[in-house]
């Protein structure tokens, strides 16, 4: 059993005892203490809670219990159904809540679930925000309401579509363009809600010939729901047999996109990023945002419009605060994430599913010719377990120490810039391990950049 909570919410496993899993008493303890939050910081006053879910199996029975502790506080619950995470995030301003909650494990596994945390303009708690209701929880300083104040439960499972009408209302997405390019596309959805509105999204786009594989939202994730190329090999293959121009995959809460070339190879997530940017920037030039994990090749592409790329810390509510910060136009993160505040400030696969096609309409290339375009690199990814005792933090400090004379950036963790490479080592928040991300401009070059630093590390421990 396993029970994380971190400033982006509370996931945990199915089952087991108290405190070991996301079981019936921790989730109306953290839904209580949420609820406390919301009543002290909203400005809406609208006493109303979004919330909605992906179609994980243990989804009824969270949503139960999350609904009637909502209620038991004195809110009203807008009960939106199965609904992707940008969904959530547009329903909280579409309706004047107070805040929202999405139930979704997002990546995890199916025996996984998870409360994600909104305030009133639909975006994920900050830091010191997510403490307050973590601390919150832990002394249960939270009071529910008397039989007269309680709230009540409304369903409303319009916002699929007011979703789709504020994507199609954007003003780079062509749909005129995108129809006439007659595009054929396969979709996986993993049997959870891309299911329900990807197929609608794309109709909307003129699309008209699309594949459909494990489109049944039933929670029954047909493969490990990550949409990262070792779990893609379905769809890789009936792109060649189904002849299509493009594939698109989202994870369970459809807030990541990957993309797949005509010949089944993979676009790479880091490069969905990459290219809806490209696409934006072309017709609207300013700044760009990504984490610090993410490829070089949007700030690459960002200087080649004249606009100025900056760097956040890992994690959405990060990157959004450095958006802000920086009036940048377009950001999200490396993991297939496009964050387009023209729509609002949070990732949506919807979003990137239609700039994605209008660029390929406009560019008159194949999916794999408009990869060509852009800057080559190579992300490895691998991690170094240590024991319990050891400082993860001195030994951070020490390599950035011994780095100095490298462009070094220590907002999270350590990133050391090479001219022609980089590196980031994260220390987990879990356990005692370093992630370790390199780029390169080759597979081989990644690799090696990794193996030199976990030398480094061992030489130090």
């Amino acid at each position: 059993m396993s029970l994380i909570k971190s400033i982006s919410g509370i996931r945990g496993t199915i089952g087991g005892k108290a405190g070991e899993g996301l079981n019936p008493l921790d989730i109306v303890k953290f839904t209580a203490s949420y609820s406390h939050w919301v009543r002290l910081n909203s400005t809406k006053k609208s006493n109303k809670v979004v919330v909605g879910r992906d179609a994980r199996i243990s989804g009824d029975m969270v949503f139960q219990i999350v609904s009637g502790t909502l209620m038991g506080m004195g809110f009203d619950v807008i009960n939106i159904g199965l609904a992707s995470t940008p969904t959530t995030e547009l329903a909280v301003t579409m309706s004047g809540a107070d805040g929202g909650l999405i139930l979704t494990a997002s990546h995890n596994p199916k025996h996984w679930n998870a409360l994600k945390l909104l305030n009133e303009n639909g975006e994920f708690l900050s830091a010191a925000e997510g403490n307050f209701v973590l601390k919150t929880a832990e002394v249960d300083d939270f009071t529910f309401s008397p039989v007269d104040e309680l709230g009540h439960l409304y369903e409303d499972f319009s916002f699929g579509q007011k979703h789709i009408d504020a994507v199609l209302a954007l003003k780079l997405v062509d749909v005129e363009a995108i129809r006439k390019a007659n595009f054929k596309v396969v979709i996986d959805t993993v049997n959870s809600v891309g299911g329900i509105i990807l197929p609608p999204l794309l109709k909307a786009l003129g699309v008209e010939n699309v594949i459909g594989l494990n489109s049944t939202p039933n929670g029954q994730f047909a493969h490990n729901p990550e949409p990262v190329p070792q779990n893609l090999t379905e769809i890789a293959s009936r792109m060649k047999t189904e002849k299509a121009d493009v594939g698109f995959v989202v994870d369970p809460d459809v807030d990541r996109l990957a993309i797949i070339c005509e010949d089944g190879e993979m676009f790479g997530e880091e490069y969905t990023l990459v290219s809806v940017a490209d696409y934006v920037l072309s017709h609207t030039p300013g700044n760009t945002v990504s984490n610090l994990s993410s490829t070089r090749a949007l700030r690459d592409v960002t200087r080649a419009h004249g606009g100025n790329y900056s760097p956040a810390a890992v994690g959405e509510v990060n990157v959004v605060t450095k958006m802000k910060d920086t009036n940048a136009i377009i950001g999200g993160e490396g993991n297939g994430g496009v964050i387009y505040p023209e729509s609002h400030n949070g990732r949506d696969a919807l979003v990137g599913i239609a700039l994605f096609l209008s660029h390929l309409a406009h560019s008159k290339k194949s999916v794999s010719e408009l990869k060509a375009t852009y800057p080559t690199y190579y992300i490895d990814k691998q991690k170094i377990e240590l024991t319990p005792q050891i400082d993860v933090d001195a030994i951070l400090a020490a390599v950035k120490l011994r780095y100095a004379k490298e462009e070094v950036n220590d907002i999270d963790g350590v990133k050391i810039d090479f001219p022609e490479k980089w590196v980031h080592l994260r220390k987990s928040n879990t356990e005692p391990i370093i992630r370790i991300y390199s780029e390169a401009e080759t597979k081989e070059e990644a690799e090696k950049l990794s193996s030199k630093i976990k030398e480094v590390i061992t030489s130090l421990v």
